[in-house]
């Protein structure tokens, strides 16, 4: 099934509160559906930041995009995501992911686990929330039963074989990430590739595809966008910005088509921005709505 379109933006600059709660007003204004804060150390602390976000708006949903699952208590975390979701009305989507800069784990005094490890505690964490969440004498009752709806983000076999399994929503980095937090973006075969793994795990379920833009660029700006991320391109790409789905390129008539074409063939509905093109998207979100 094709579900409607729904955009989030992730907000990453850190500021004062009243400046806060003007720029979530103001993506709501634009017509956003999600507010999404990042767990990355420098940045807003995901918590506070979507508390405030969610009493200076109505109707955008908060999400978590992505806690670092590896740097939290299971249980702990769960008193956290229900309090949150009870306080805000049950407006939370619990964005959860694995974790992958090792600087942080270092920065926070923390030993950096394999790959595996951090892919076993998501999994644990998951079980621990859901089986709290699922116990009717459990305090502090989130708002939404069993708990908020659950992104997992992923982009390895194991992590999107759970998430297939577990997810509501299934998001795609769209980039291989090394220990020290370099991203190597994916171009359209490598995602296809990725997208059609968790269709082979589904096993019947629905759930929603989402992709993280990392930027939203006019014909004017593919020069200064190319030189930019070339550090973060594969080896073998020929810089043909046009094949690298993070990237959204030209009109906002055009990018509204190339939602479309991959939503059909990639199955992505709900697409995130980063803060810097928020009002770049609003056009395109104008141009989609209702779809």
């Amino acid at each position: 099934m094709a579900y409607p379109f729904r955009f989030g933006v992730n907000m990453i600059a850190p500021s004062s509160r009243a400046s806060w709660i003007e720029k979530c007003r103001r993506a709501e204004q634009l017509g956003f559906d999600v507010i999404g804060v990042p767990d990355h150390l420098g940045l807003a602390a995901p918590f506070p930041a979507l508390m405030l976000a969610g009493e200076a708006t109505e109707r955008v949903r908060l999400n978590t995009f992505v806690l670092n699952a590896p740097f939290y208590n299971p249980v702990l975390l769960a008193r956290d995501v229900a309090g949150l979701d009870q306080l805000t009305d049950g407006r939370v989507e619990l964005g959860l992911g694995a974790g992958y800069v090792k600087a942080e784990f270092e920065a926070a005094g923390m030993p950096f686990p394999s790959a595996r490890e951090r892919v076993d505690h998501l999994e644990r964490t998951v079980a621990t929330l859901r089986g709290l969440f699922a116990d009717p004498e459990y305090t502090p009752r989130p708002v939404q039963p069993g708990g908020p709806t659950l992104l997992l983000a992923a982009w390895g076999d194991r992590s999107l074989r759970f998430a297939a399994a577990n997810a509501d929503i299934v998001a795609f980095t769209g980039a291989g990430a090394s220990d020290n937090g370099r991203l190597t973006l994916a171009d359209s075969a490598a995602l296809a590739k990725r997208t059609d793994y968790v269709r082979d795990h589904l096993g019947g379920r629905s759930v929603e595809f989402n992709l993280l833009v990392q930027g939203v660029i006019r014909d004017e700006e593919r020069s200064a966008a190319a030189d930019y991320l070339a550090a973060h391109l594969p080896f073998e790409f020929d810089g043909a910005l046009d094949d690298l789905p993070v990237l959204l390129l030209g009109t906002p008539a055009q990018i509204a088509d190339t939602l479309r074409e991959r939503r059909e063939t990639l199955g992505f509905n709900y697409i995130t921005v980063l803060e810097p093109n928020m009002e770049k998207l609003a056009p395109v979100i104008e141009l989609l709505r209702g779809e």
